[in-house]
């Protein structure tokens, strides 16, 4: 990952679930069977370089598994 995850992630909102997943056979696959969710949301993440900057993001996310492929999608500065 080129980034690293600083402090809470907020205003999570889903994004899709289940059979709305595009990813969702090869998710079952690497990762398990679950109750999976694709989510967004906002978080302080810390780049290589060791600047600070707000960042949109997405995951994959289900229950007993936790979060998987998190996804930096644009900075919101």
């Amino acid at each position: 990952m080129s980034f690293e995850i600083i402090g809470k992630t907020e205003h999570a909102e889903m994004m899709a679930s289940g059979k709305d997943i595009h990813d969702l056979r090869r998710l079952e696959k690497q990762y398990g069977h679950g109750k999976w969710r694709k989510l967004k949301g906002f978080a302080l993440v810390r780049l290589r370089n060791g600047r600070i900057r707000k960042a949109e993001l997405h995951w994959y996310e289900a229950h007993g598994i936790g979060k998987k492929e998190i996804k930096r999608k644009r900075y919101m500065d």
